[in-house]
């Protein structure tokens, strides 16, 4: 399947934090029997193993998108809702919800006079519903909802969609699972986690439990190529991103040499990564245990966060040759025991 193919399907799933499983049934039908073993833990976190020879190394995205949680059902059948992960109020006025059923609704506020009254309580899902008995048969309270958005191929050799965030990152594993070649030189385990929007949740159990030596986390991040955007040194189609810091992570200095050698050794386009707000899995994983030095692969993103979120083809074709070249290349001797 190719990638944009692969982008398509797994954007257009259904796939809210803590309820994830029809993305991780996807992505286990779309890996196949590449990998010598796959498995779930208690929590619902997708393991793709490579079995090999110390060290080990664990690689993340994160299969949940920004959704939000039904929290009151009113006399007319209206729903009030609450964000699940880092949502405005105002990128959700006159947006379409699909639940888990496949019931949608649309987004809209009460009467304001100036957008700055917006806030959370202002806003409800309608379902076309007429009274809360009728809305009751069909949504109930804790009931979660995505954003419904087609994919699209725009010109120029980008794509549009909603939940970029994170299924870029699942497509780019899915397709470095898929295109590795040959017994790798050290043990690999691809981690398709659930619930980083959030807090990092699923990358935090799954390193703990299976206790790599190295973390590397795939994730989109902000530009800075939008007009009067903030400044950044990050825009579309200039390559994958090699991470030097975020909010939940300074990348440690020896892995994030050893990717940008593999990168200008395979002569690979990249850009360094100053993210001034966010995080990725690699927050959680660095932490785990005793500590694990941890980098990300950063897929360049516009409008992270919003109904539609864009991405550049070649930077997705790039990032699976660089996660490829850096995994088929010897990683050092456990580096935190080096130092």
């Amino acid at each position: 399947m190719l990638l944009d193919k692969v982008l398509k399907t797994l954007t257009e799933l259904y796939g809210p934090p803590g309820e994830e499983e029809a993305v991780r049934e996807k992505i286990a039908e779309l890996i196949g029997k590449r990998a010598d073993s796959a498995y779930t833990d208690q929590l619902g976190n997708l393991f793709v193993l490579f079995k090999g020879n110390a060290p080990k190394i664990m690689v993340s995205a994160h299969m949940d998108e920004i959704g939000v949680i039904v929290t009151n059902i009113d006399e007319k059948g209206f729903l009030r809702f609450a964000p699940l992960g880092g949502l405005a109020p105002y990128t959700l006025i006159g947006q379409r919800l699909k639940f888990r059923s496949g019931l949608k609704g649309l987004v809209y506020h009460e009467k304001i006079k100036d957008l700055k009254e917006l806030n959370w309580t202002r806003l409800y899902i309608d379902i076309g519903l007429k009274s809360k008995p009728e809305a009751e048969k069909t949504v109930s309270i804790g009931d979660l909802a995505c954003l419904d958005q087609p994919f699209v191929d725009l010109p120029g050799g980008r794509y549009l969609a909603k939940a970029m965030d994170n299924r870029a990152g699942c497509a780019v594993l899915v397709e470095t699972i898929n295109s590795l070649k040959g017994p790798l030189p050290q043990e690999v385990c691809f981690v398709f986690t659930i619930q980083e929007e959030l807090g990092l949740r699923g990358a935090k159990t799954a390193a703990f439990g299976y206790e790599p030596d190295y973390g590397l986390a795939v994730d989109v991040t902000l530009v800075g190529d939008t007009p009067k955007s903030a400044t950044m040194a990050v825009s579309l189609g200039m390559g994958p991103a090699i991470k030097v810091k975020d909010s939940s992570v300074v990348t440690h200095p020896l892995v994030r040499r050893f990717m940008v050698d593999r990168a200008d050794n395979l002569k690979i386009a990249y850009q360094l990564e100053v993210l001034e707000r966010g995080g990725t899995d690699a927050g959680a994983i660095h932490l785990s245990r005793a500590g694990v030095p941890s980098g990300a692969l950063s897929i360049p993103c516009r409008y992270v966060h919003t109904p539609s979120e864009m991405v550049d083809s070649a930077d997705l074709q790039n990032a699976v040759s660089l996660l490829c070249g850096i995994l088929s290349a010897p990683w050092p001797a456990v580096m935190g025991r080096q130092l």
